[in-house]
């Protein structure tokens, strides 16, 4: 829905069509998510396909805007159905079409103001045809509205949800009637609208390399800073997303609008003139994880300097440091995956025991409640 939002947002009044991919299958043109929106006096928006398959769901659109009832296509050609409307890639997509007013969608100007201010939501929607087809859930870090009709698979959905608000990721969940999983009874798209989390690495050292490598591949923007122009080049860093030459400090003091409790800060400087201006700093924001590297010496060295340049003992308790999951990591590989390891840890507010050691759900359980 974000990329037509903008044109929507006014045909709310009023009944329209939203068509979104939910799945594919093959070279498909379009990811899930990609939307087309079809307004009562039958203006087009968006695409789901490309042109190959927009005149069909565009007839679709409007039928369901007439009777009000969601359907779910499948388009793309078999060796045994040459002539039915297909993708010219040889892909196969699966398309929702569902109708969208106040009755039907109470909560779409909430998400719509949480896309547009960058706040985390999901929208959970049930796509299995029957009685059930269209129900809808929204999920926000802080509370859910609507219903898929039983209390287990909206518990089920909401832990699915909240876990996929983490990386932004949009995908079909199958479960029972009743949320069970490793059943195929239910399928739920489930959208999540929400910037990537953010990594700040500073200090452009092997280690950062290998640290901005993990976040790359847990999903998060990754930003290395450093002051010294010599080792922040792009050419070190190519998986990063942005590469930052400047002191550390001052990047993250024009940097706090991008901080939010998802946001995990690693500094690997550990020399007391970058990482002490720039962990006092960064212990007051609102960042998830707040890790230092450096030996036991050089964090009760740097305690001591911050405890002097007036940071408190709860801030202080903030800090992770020396940073990581206590893996034997020796190689700047393995020491990015212990840090990575003690950062969805610290997420997910799990242990970090042993599964072996553990007992109960493997797969913590949501804080969140279902509220209609």
């Amino acid at each position: 829905m974000r990329d037509v939002l903008a044109r929507v947002r006014p045909w709310y009044g009023e009944r329209f069509a939203l068509a979104t991919v939910i799945d594919t299958f093959r070279s498909a043109p379009r990811q899930p998510g990609a939307t087309m929106a079809v307004s009562g006096d039958g203006v087009a928006v968006g695409s789901v396909s490309g042109g190959c398959v927009e005149a069909d769901v565009y007839a679709v659109a409007q039928e369901v805007i007439r009777t009000g009832v969601p359907t779910v296509r499948r388009y793309g050609v078999s060796d045994d159905d040459v002539f039915a409307i297909g993708l010219t890639c040889g892909g196969v997509i699966e398309v929702l079409v569902e109708p969208i007013d106040r009755a039907s969608f109470a909560e779409f100007e909430t998400v719509a103001a949480a896309i547009d201010s960058g706040r985390p939501i999901a929208v959970a929607t049930v796509v299995t045809a029957g009685e059930g087809l269209g129900r809808r859930l929204v999920v926000e870090l802080d509370g859910v509205t609507g219903s898929l009709g039983d209390p287990g698979l909206d518990a089920a959905v909401v832990e699915d949800a909240v876990a996929m608000l983490g990386n932004g990721s949009t995908a079909i969940k199958q479960y029972g009637a009743h949320g069970e999983c490793r059943r195929t009874e239910v399928s739920v798209f489930v959208q999540a609208f929400t910037p990537p989390p953010r990594m700040f690495v500073f200090g452009a050292i092997d280690f950062a390399a290998a640290v901005a490598r993990v976040g790359k591949f847990l999903g998060y923007h990754v930003t290395v800073c450093d002051a010294r122009a010599v080792f922040a080049t792009r050419a070190r860093f190519p998986e990063a997303d942005e590469v930052v030459v400047d002191w550390p400090h001052r990047f993250l003091a024009g940097a706090l609008d991008q901080i939010d409790r998802r946001t995990a800060l690693c500094v690997l400087t550990h020399d007391p003139k970058f990482d002490v201006p720039l962990l006092e700093l960064a212990l007051r924001t609102d960042a998830g994880y707040i890790g230092a590297m450096g030996s036991r010496r050089t964090h009760e060295d740097r305690l001591a300097r911050l405890r002097s340049a007036g940071v408190t003992e709860d801030e202080l308790a903030r800090l992770t440091s020396p940073t990581g999951l206590d893996l034997g990591a020796r190689t700047p590989e393995e020491t990015a995956i212990s840090i990575a390891a003690e950062i969805i840890a610290t997420r997910s507010a799990a242990s970090a025991r042993p599964l072996s050691t553990t007992t109960g759900r493997i797969h913590g359980q949501s804080h969140l409640v279902s509220a209609t």
